[in-house]
């Protein structure tokens, strides 16, 4: 394992050298960092100053090819307490502008990321479990128009249907009744083709999926809930019991009773017997903030895996996972409905009523509670988060799909099916397992490239992250925040992949890193 780290450490340093070399004296060829200061109309003598200045600044009397190690130099000055990446035209630290880029784009594209991989890698696994069904073939169709379509068109369209328009309806949010027949129409389609089955459950499916939608859609007509959506004290507990039932099917099968009684114990305790007492807490005591909440849902989590551990048996450890994972979401649902029930005080006086936003990480100098920054943060988020998932998801599902269908078809899929093991068991602790291999790659791959930023959305969405600063050190030829984007982005590539390796040995016994 030691010799294997410093290999790969001591590759990755030449490559790093090398390409950061190469970078440096394209960019610096690329255009002249003085051209702002020429064009202007200031007198001579002024723009005389300000040239030298620049100059001196940004030691741009040195020639290139030796202007590279002073900027090295800062770099390695770091083992020594002097890490400097130098300053942009304007004068500020990269260091800085780099803090700040970075912070814009891992809120941005993080939650975008984990989203597209548990949805792209769900959806490939079920559609190679039904490979060839409707469902498949519906799926791969919706898969291949998302993975064409450009990211800039998706958010331009986002901003005028799910922004702009929908923050029209809100000013007199009713369903009219046609379209509440089209939508019931729909969802009963989409559900009848996702369970699948024969006609007759079919038609079961499509009957159940219209009549719920014709419910849903009419009870918010006439509560008016898009203006003061809430889950309640019925819903909350219907969605986390739904929760475990997925939980414990996926952990341990639906069969084990201990698991099951497990799941529905933690999720009835959480969101039914606590759900009061929690909104009380939240209420009673204004001092709540993220650390305050991600400690109550450690606790809860923790309480989880106990109950886990009581309804064991000898057997304990897939109860404790079953557990701990119902409390999580069942956490998480309480927490969205007392997030809900602050959007109407949100939209109302911080949002003048349009409250999903189409630019900027956040509203200016916001000043609220927990719960109303929280929501800021979501309306912020939501528009770039969504056009990001629906390309991430779109090739995750197909790699997903791909993978676990080469995995299926091996001989030791076969063995494990021949000695009797059931389904689940052959899929997720077998099958799964090792389809993950190469998806382990693309995830690395996308992860290395994750603090790069995505540069198309933030454009659009007018966030100030590090794609912006690539586009910007690059139109002003600015070598040090430039240098300094592709120093973050080399070093996070080499880590993940790095740990990719890691990764592999760890998800199949036979691959080893100490070759």
């Amino acid at each position: 394992m030691v010799s294997f780290i410093v290999r790969r450490f001591l590759a990755s340093l030449a490559v790093l050298l090398v390409a950061s070399y190469l970078v440096y004296i394209l960019a610096a060829n690329a255009g002249d960092p003085l051209a702002d200061i020429k064009e202007t109309s200031l007198p001579a003598a002024q723009k005389d100053a300000l040239i030298q200045q620049r100059i001196a600044q940004l030691h741009l009397d040195v020639p290139p090819f030796l202007r590279y190690f002073i900027w090295l130099g800062g770099v390695l000055g770091g083992f020594l307490g002097r890490f400097t990446l130098g300053d942009t035209i304007d004068g500020q630290h990269v260091t800085d502008a780099l803090g700040s880029a970075m912070g814009q784009t891992l809120q941005l594209v993080t939650t975008a990321f984990i989203i597209g991989i548990i949805v792209g890698v769900t959806v490939g696994i079920a559609t190679a479990l039904r490979i060839y069904s409707t469902f498949d073939y519906v799926t791969t169709f919706i898969a291949f128009l998302f993975f064409s379509l450009p990211v800039f068109w998706v958010a331009v369209m986002l901003k005028q249907f799910a922004a702009i328009n929908f923050n029209d309806f809100l000013a007199s949010p009713e369903i009219p009744p046609l379209w509440i027949g089209v939508i019931a129409l729909v969802s009963g389609i989409v559900w009848m083709g996702i369970i699948g089955g024969g006609w007759r459950r079919r038609l079961l499916v499509f009957g159940v999926a219209v009549l719920a939608a014709v419910g849903v859609f009419t009870y918010t007509n006439l509560t008016g809930w898009f203006n003061n959506p809430s889950l309640g004290p019925v819903v909350t507990p219907a969605l986390a019991v739904g929760a475990a039932v997925i939980v414990t099917v996926l952990s341990t099968g639906w069969s084990n009773k201990r698991a099951r009684w497990t799941s529905l114990s933690v999720a009835v305790g959480i969101s039914l017997v606590l759900y009061f007492p929690l909104h009380l807490l939240f209420e009673q005591f204004g001092l709540v903030n993220l650390p305050s909440v991600i400690a109550l849902v450690v606790l809860l989590v923790v309480l989880g895996g106990l109950a886990g551990w009581l309804w064991g048996g000898n057997d304990r450890r897939p109860q404790i996972r079953t557990g701990a994972l119902t409390a999580l979401f069942a956490t998480l649902i309480v927490l969205l409905d007392r997030f809900m029930g602050s959007w109407g005080i949100y939209s109302s006086q911080v949002a003048n009523g349009r409250p999903i936003s189409t630019v900027g990480a956040g509203t200016p100098d916001l000043q609220g509670s927990f719960w109303i920054t929280g929501i800021d943060s979501f309306t912020h988020l939501l528009l770039p988060t969504i056009a990001l998932v629906l390309i991430s998801v779109a090739s995750y599902s197909r790699y997903a799909r791909s993978s676990l269908l080469d995995v299926l078809n091996q001989d030791y899929i076969r063995t494990a099916r021949a000695k009797g093991l059931t389904e689940r068991t052959v899929i997720m602790r077998h099958a799964f397992r090792n389809a993950l291999i190469p998806i382990t790659t693309v995830i690395a791959l996308d992860l290395g490239a994750l603090i790069s930023g995505a540069v198309l959305t933030e454009t659009v969405f007018a966030w100030s992250g590090m794609g912006a600063l690539f586009v910007q050190a690059l139109q002003r030829v600015d070598l040090n925040p430039l240098m300094g984007f592709f120093l973050v982005t080399a070093v996070t590539v080499i880590v993940f992949n790095f740990l990719a390796d890691l990764v592999y040995s760890a998800l199949d016994p036979r691959i080893r890193v100490t070759a």
